[in-house]
């Protein structure tokens, strides 16, 4: 790290000035970025997940209670509470609205990427400043250029990564979870990359911890402790656990979740917080509990790779570099990965987002191993294959989306399809022919600039056509010229609880048949919500006369669903008072 060999390799990639300019990698960083706050109140609430953290801080402020948080004004404890807050502050300050709720979860994604362009700089010449030798008087430390690049490379990347982009509309908590624990790993490289300033780094680490034990509970402690005691570990370095400041961190940390607890504990007792320390965690990791779908071992594999898509296909030659080049904060980053990796593929019930904290990790090792493969002429072949490779797979991408929703029958189309397919392509086939013209440097602009055009023109194109497909709106308003007090609304085998916040009601959730049937029959004016298959099982059980008032479709996503073009599944709107 402080040899000086290595470091005019640093200096001058090409004999000369760095091949990209600072201000094309800057524009892409923007350009990144500045979508995820594009049109942001143009699209209805996603259902299922979004829909609880639209509505029940709306419920908060209906309430003025701030303890006790509530959903279809049911009691709601399966998550803390500091999500609810923070879309509540939204609230008050700029009024109830979907924009009010998404603008949050946009800041929390820019809180990643700034995160993972932190951790990108210290992943070159990652070691303690300490153990570094100083340039000499008057000069520039020669790799300045390349840890700028780096970071800019891992933030341009990551802010590019369609996964990122998708969830930073829709999935409020795992956003947030994801920027605290980023935070978390950020503010501990910060302290074993200037000891001196210690004490400053692991003061705000805590204050992150504590943040994200109130978002979503004991896995950001446990999740980033596992973490930096294997880097500890690794570097026989397990007594400088006393270097921690675990007392003052302990503090911290319970004067930013205590209080809530202690709040909701002088209310309900142990109940609610018995029942998340519990079933929300302890069973949902040992068996699975709420959970439907059990996973393989390997589940986890294909999920970092789509995650920070392209920057993860750099992790293979990122391995190749720590193992020759065996630096601090790049070992720390695999540790993280490892961890959050590892601890969940031994879990009953897994998840895909249940790794997405390790996003900023990965694309910080993706633009380190950029920056070297331009930088040191001994990663060049390995920059180029992985270039083509990256470059291929989005060609492969576009190409299919061409195929699946422009071509063979149309079931699925959607407007703006085709920009998304096309750039995709473009992109892909302009990549890999500027690397294998040996352009590495341009061909990773090119890959960049294809992804970027991908989000615009998803969010900008895509996104509002795919309203047609989302039935609750239209459904609601529906239901908003009919209703009369003592009407009921219910659901039948059906996930759509952002009625709730469209209609500003309590919706009744039915899952068995007998139940349901019962209330169909009763003497109140029932509006129900139901699949048109079931409902064509269920009307010889009902009896009574029944009729349909709306019917939508919605949008299938499983891909062997749009490969066989299935017919839409349609949503029926139905009642038992016809007149």
């Amino acid at each position: 790290m402080a040899g000086s060999a290595s470091d005019a390799a640093w200096a001058a990639p090409s004999g000369g000035r760095w091949p990209i300019p600072r201000t094309v990698l800057l524009v892409l960083v923007a350009l990144a970025s500045i979508v995820y706050f594009v049109d942001l109140g143009g699209q209805s609430i996603w259902d299922a997940n979004e829909a609880f953290y639209v509505e029940t801080p709306r419920e908060m402020l209906e309430s003025r209670d701030f303890i006790n948080p509530t959903f279809n004004y049911l009691p709601r404890f399966n998550k803390p509470v500091l999500s609810y807050w923070i879309v509540a502050l939204f609230y008050e300050s700029f009024g109830v609205s979907v924009t009010a709720q998404r603008v949050p979860m946009a800041l929390g994604a820019l809180v990643i990427i700034a995160c993972a362009f932190v951790l990108g700089r210290l992943s070159i010449d990652g070691g303690r400043v300490a153990d570094r030798a100083a340039p000499a008087a008057g000069t520039r430390h020669p790799d300045r250029d390349v840890r700028l690049a780096a970071g800019l490379f891992a933030a341009a990347g990551l802010a590019a990564a369609p996964r990122l982009v998708m969830f930073a509309r829709r999935i409020f908590i795992d956003i947030w979870i994801t920027a605290f624990m980023s935070l978390t790993l950020a503010c501990f490289a910060l302290s074993e990359r200037y000891p001196e300033r210690r004490r400053l780094f692991l003061v705000l680490m805590y204050v992150a911890v504590g943040l994200g034990v109130l978002t979503k509970g004991p896995v950001a402690i446990v999740l980033p402790g596992l973490a930096f005691a294997i880097y500890l570990g690794v570097h026989r370095e397990l007594g400088r656990i006393r270097e921690m400041m675990i007392p003052t961190g302990a503090v911290i940390v319970a004067a930013i979740v205590v209080p809530w607890y202690a709040a909701l504990h002088h209310e309900h007792g142990w109940m609610y917080i018995r029942s998340f320390v519990i079933s929300e965690n302890l069973e949902r990791y040992t068996s699975g509990f709420g959970v439907r779908q059990h996973r393989g071992p390997w589940f986890y594999l294909p999920v970092v790779l789509s995650d920070s898509f392209p920057w993860s296909l750099f992790l293979f030659m990122a391995v190749a570099v720590t193992r020759r080049e065996r630096h601090r904060i790049t070992t720390l980053l695999w540790c993280w990965i490892l961890a959050i990796v590892g601890f969940f593929s031994f879990s009953a019930g897994k998840q895909d987002l249940y790794i997405f904290p390790i996003v900023a990790a990965v694309a910080a090792l993706g633009g380190a191993a950029i920056a070297r493969g331009i930088g040191d002429p001994r990663w060049r072949g390995w920059l180029r294959g992985t270039v083509v490779v990256a470059a291929l797979l989005l060609a492969i991408a576009g190409g299919a989306v061409l195929w699946l929703f422009e071509t063979a029958g149309r079931v699925y189309a959607l407007h703006g399809s085709l920009v998304v397919g096309a750039c995709g392509l473009a992109g892909g086939a302009i990549a890999l022919v500027l690397a294998t013209m040996r352009k590495p440097a341009a061909a990773i602009c090119a890959l960049l600039a294809a992804m970027v055009a991908v989000d615009w023109a998803f969010v900008v194109r895509v996104l509002p056509d795919f309203e047609r497909y989302k039935p609750v709106p239209a459904l609601s308003h529906v239901l908003e010229q009919r209703l009369q007090p003592g009407d009921v609304v219910a659901h039948y085998q059906v996930a759509l609880p952002s009625m709730v916040y469209y209609l500003r009601r309590h919706v009744d959730q039915y899952f068995e048949e007998q139940p349901f049937v019962a209330a169909m029959q009763s003497e109140r004016r029932v509006y129900a919500v139901l699949s048109a298959d079931d409902y064509a099982a269920l009307q010889p059980a009902i009896g009574a006369r029944t009729c349909v008032i709306d019917r939508r479709h919605t949008f299938d996503v499983k891909l062997r669903t749009v490969l066989a073009r299935q017919p839409l599944p349609e949503l029926l709107l139905i009642t038992n008072r016809c007149r």
